[in-house]
């Protein structure tokens, strides 16, 4: 699906990045890269052989000759001696037990000794011998193979007998019949799981409803939209902070990073209406979740914020100052975060079942008035 916003991006199709690259200076080349790495921390647009930077400080010798080369290394193959062996090559393929005795024959042939191998002694089995009751012997060896099928049926032993004969033994009584009988374990149908619809929302449309301050505006969902900008996304923080009518915001695997982490913090800072903010899946490190958290102990009406599953471990500390900052506001009823230290994890739930025990309790004083 074709988003709106990429159809201004059809008139730079026909244009010559190689020109334009060459006729930039090393300053601006310099900001080109920061404004790149900010796009794209991860360097996942790029294709791998360049994604490492040169760090080579070293001239260039020369252009690359490939037949030079290849002649270079087959001159210094010839006239390097080969090492010889102290057994010499046979071609004659060696197991396990050969490759052992050949590392004990070098052995011995510098101490001087003769090895000579243990013979092993050959293990003989013998057939156990089952003697049965003479009536039992005698009542087996009158039985007809029609009995001797329905003795092995009874005693479970279906390897002795065909399907035929074991549906005609158990089948009419069970209700098992020769079609529908099978020894063949076939496994359960896999039914196929069809990929989400992609997000129908109008990034454009969208971002002008927020700076005009549209009173249908309430709820803004980005999830999914992995080609947003991050200006266009930081001009989504922006209007945030004037808006008054949009209540629940979420950008959930957007690529958003820490530059839109602290624009959104920063626009925390100002709005006095947004109840949710959702930002999980995305490469926020420590740094931006640290000024989400500090913009919370000066915001007095979020009540949702959603920050799992990013793309690295946020660390002891940074847990560390959610639960704090969970102890400080008491206007944070739900927090999507999944701790992995025990500590911070204690302190936060029971902060925000604290939290929610205030909210509770002052529902009930209002109904009692």
């Amino acid at each position: 699906m074709a988003l709106p916003f990429r159809k201004d991006l059809e008139k730079y199709k026909d244009l010559d990045e190689d020109e334009l690259l060459g006729n930039l200076s090393e300053v601006e080349l310099k900001q080109l890269e920061t404004v790149l790495d900010d796009l794209d921390p991860e360097n996942a647009l790029l294709p791998a052989g360049f994604r490492q930077k040169n760090q080579t400080s070293k001239s260039a010798t020369g252009p690359f000759d490939r037949e030079h080369l290849l002649s270079y290394l087959e001159k210094e193959a010839l006239e390097h001696k080969d090492r010889e062996d102290y057994v010499p090559y046979t071609g004659e393929k060696k197991g396990k037990y050969r490759i052992l005795n050949s590392a004990i024959n070098k052995l011995l042939y510098f101490t001087g000794k003769i090895f000579i191998p243990k013979q092993r002694p050959v293990q003989t089995f013998t057939e156990e011998k089952v003697s049965l009751d003479p009536e039992l012997e005698e009542a087996l060896t009158s039985a007809s193979d029609t009995e001797l099928c329905d003795l092995a049926a009874i005693l479970g032993m279906h390897n002795l007998i065909t399907n035929t004969q074991f549906c005609n033994i158990v089948g009419s009584s069970n209700g098992v019949d020769q079609e529908h009988f099978s020894n063949v374990v076939k496994g359960e149908k896999i039914l196929p799981v069809f990929d989400e619809p992609p997000n129908p929302t109008n990034v454009e449309e969208s971002l002008k409803r927020i700076k005009e301050n549209d009173v249908r505006l309430v709820e803004v969902n980005l999830n999914n939209i992995k080609n947003i900008p991050v200006p266009t996304l930081k001009d989504f923080a922006k209007a945030l902070e004037t808006n008054t009518h949009v209540k629940y915001f979420s950008l959930a695997a957007t690529r958003s990073n820490d530059p839109v982490a602290i624009a959104f913090a920063d626009m925390l800072r100002i709005n006095k209406n947004l109840k949710s903010l959702n930002m999980e899946s995305n490469f926020v490190t420590g740094a931006g979740i640290l000024a989400l958290i500090d913009a919370l102990r000066d915001n007095e009406t979020l009540t949702e914020l959603k920050i799992d599953n990013q793309r690295q471990q946020l660390g002891t500390a940074v847990e560390l100052e959610m639960a704090k900052m969970l102890e400080e506001n008491t206007n944070i009823l739900k927090f999507g975060y999944q701790f992995t230290q025990q500590g911070p994890r204690t302190r936060a739930a029971n902060a925000i079942t604290k939290n929610n025990d205030l909210v509770r309790k002052k529902r009930v004083e209002g109904d009692h008035q």
